[in-house]
């Protein structure tokens, strides 16, 4: 039986202590060789997705360029499409493809703003963005696989509606610390262990000072 949505990966860089940024939003943690091993996977999906405050605090391109490869259309959550005029990913949506979902509680004013832009504004949700329904509507356009490098917040959701069928994790050499540091997965977590998403270690691969995980 054919999935109604893509399949999805979720990928980021953690320190040992399970952080994916300081406090101060420093998500510098990957090694060059790892971003090569990064953008080798970007090359190979159809789609990125990320959230507003991934694109608010790393303003990044998302694109491939340790690599040779294309560019997968690129899909920001955000809800109000409070998406910065400033931010790369504007800024180059003329010659990427790029998606905003929004939901229907955007402001006007906001989506006035997007149509300058050569984006698309998907419109998915009430109050805030349905990722399953989101997922469904990307299937039926023909994005089979979706690279999902969102914060922990972002991370959150997708976990706790089990909408991740593979995890990427590379556990680098750093102790980050700090109780407002972002982890892995924010949001309001799991009471009970038994009641927490159990992954299956599939493979677990060593460059230099890194170890690469994979999980399904």
């Amino acid at each position: 039986m054919e999935r109604s949505r893509p399949f999805v990966i979720m990928s980021a860089a953690m320190s040992i202590d399970g952080k994916i940024a300081t406090k101060n939003g420093d998500s510098k943690l990957s090694s060059k060789q790892d971003l090569v091993r990064l953008h080798r996977m970007r090359a190979n999906v159809d789609a990125i997705l990320v959230g507003k405050n991934t694109v608010e605090v790393d303003d990044p391109l998302l694109t491939v360029r340790y690599t040779k490869g294309k560019n997968p259309v690129r899909i920001i959550l955000d809800s109000k499409a409070q998406i910065k005029p400033r931010s790369k990913i504007l800024k180059t949506a003329h010659i990427i493809p790029t998606i905003i979902a929004v939901s229907k509680n955007a402001p006007k004013k906001n989506l006035a703003r997007l149509d300058k832009y050569p984006v698309e504004v998907m419109v998915i949700g009430d109050n805030k963005i349905d990722l399953r329904k989101l997922l469904v509507v990307l299937k039926k356009r023909g994005i089979k696989t979706v690279l999902a490098e969102g914060g922990g917040t972002m991370n959150w959701e997708m976990v706790n509606r089990r909408l991740v069928d593979r995890l990427v994790i590379t556990v680098t050499p750093y102790l980050v610390g700090g109780a407002d540091a972002i982890t892995l997965v924010e949001g309001t977590g799991f009471a009970k262990i038994q009641n927490a998403v159990k992954l299956k270690l599939r493979n677990v691969s060593r460059q230099k000072n890194e170890l690469v995980l994979y999980y399904s």
